[in-house]
């Protein structure tokens, strides 16, 4: 019992990183684009017009639509995982009940990948099988690599990129708000963007576990790169 215990904490532990991933992983999607899409499109008509206030609608059009198109797409990402899981979690349930004893090599094959002594496989698989939920639970994570959908993420992750979206575009935007020469504003614009993806990554390389000052020049050079990018295609267009 002591073995199956452990690997029931073991998942409840991997869990809680699993579900904070997904939170920041959405962040940084909602983010990336809000930066770097508004920014791109008040740069391309900031040669075309004499007049911020045209960019300040754009924008803000853009960012709505933006925001609303980004949730609408992470709604149906996570609706799509939590309909594959339930999908795999059925199949797997038929498994256990009509064919017990391949799922319990399965199981014994997984923990003899862990270098575990056979003894202790023999005894950890006889946990297991006793209770058909963990056995279900371990197979769809440890066999499929699937983890158990939190129950509201397709509303949750809809609502964080759509937010994180509407907060990044409005960073590029708040320039041409308060300065009327779009020129003016475009440099101002660039240089709070910069600003604002270095901070960005910063704070994602705390969250994430790597170099904080390594993530923040990276976030930076590839959000620059792709607002330069996108700034010459609006360009182009314009």
């Amino acid at each position: 019992m002591q073995q199956k215990e452990n690997v029931m904490q073991k998942e409840r532990h991997e869990e809680k990183h699993f579900l904070a991933s997904d939170l920041i992983r959405d962040i940084v999607i909602g983010m990336a684009d809000g930066l770097t899409v508004p920014f791109a499109l008040a740069a391309g008509l900031s040669g075309t017009i004499s007049n911020t206030s045209l960019v300040v609608i754009a924008g803000v059009a853009e960012i709505s639509a933006g925001s609303i198109a980004m949730g609408l797409g992470g709604y149906l990402a996570a609706r799509t995982d939590q309909e594959h899981y339930l999908s795999e979690l059925e199949r797997e349930r038929r498994e256990i009940i009509e064919l017990p004893e391949r799922e319990r090599e399965e199981v014994a094959d997984i923990l003899r990948e862990w270098n575990l002594p056979e003894p202790t496989v023999t005894a950890v698989v006889k946990a297991i099988s006793e209770d058909s939920e963990v056995w279900v639970n371990f197979m769809m994570k440890h066999e499929l690599g699937l983890e158990e959908p939190e129950p509201k993420r397709a509303r949750n992750s809809s609502l964080t990129i759509g937010l994180s979206y509407i907060v990044g575009g409005i960073i590029p935007l708040s320039p041409y708000i308060f300065i009327q020469k779009p020129q003016s504003a475009l440099v101002v614009s660039a240089f709070v963007t910069l600003i604002a993806l270095f901070i960005f990554g910063f704070i994602k390389g705390k969250f994430t576990g790597s170099k904080q000052i390594k993530s923040a020049w990276q976030t930076t050079l590839v959000g620059g790169l792709a607002a330069g990018f996108a700034f010459l295609i609006a360009k182009l267009i314009s």
